[in-house]
């Protein structure tokens, strides 16, 4: 049986969503009459902006992780190991035992570790009938 709050699941899945998103973007325009310099400066600006953008969701994500309880913290990581198939949902008490027994400090870093962690909690929901929509 699920107990952390589905809701707070949605929200750190969109919070990830946006950490691992690519907030590169395609800069260079081959039409593009501004010179050279003026693109580079240009450039530089977004990465600025998007190196902040990104510094910010990464601490949000933190937080937003770091402020479960222990508890929720176990939960959430069973919950990636379910969707991302380490654990079956019959499997549900061995996940979140094992999560209880790895439990530590840096949970937050090590579920923003997972690439695809976002997926990962999706599938989780899914697998308990639960959705984000």
């Amino acid at each position: 049986m699920l107990t952390i709050d589905p809701d707070k699941v949605c929200a750190i899945i969109v919070k990830a969503r946006v950490f691992d998103a690519d907030l590169d973007t395609a800069g260079d325009d081959p039409g593009s009459d501004l010179a050279q310099g003026e693109v580079d400066e240009l450039e530089a600006q977004d990465e600025l902006v998007d190196d902040e953008e990104a510094d910010n969701t990464e601490d949000e994500l933190a937080e937003m992780i770091s402020s479960l309880n222990e508890d929720e913290k176990i939960e959430l990581v069973a919950l990636a190991w379910l969707g991302r198939g380490s654990y079956s949902l019959e499997e549900w008490a061995d996940a979140r035992a094992e999560a209880a027994n790895a439990h530590n400090d840096r949970t937050a870093q090590y579920l923003m570790g997972m690439p695809l962690l976002a997926d990962y909690l999706e599938e989780g929901l899914a697998a308990f009938g639960q959705s984000c929509d």
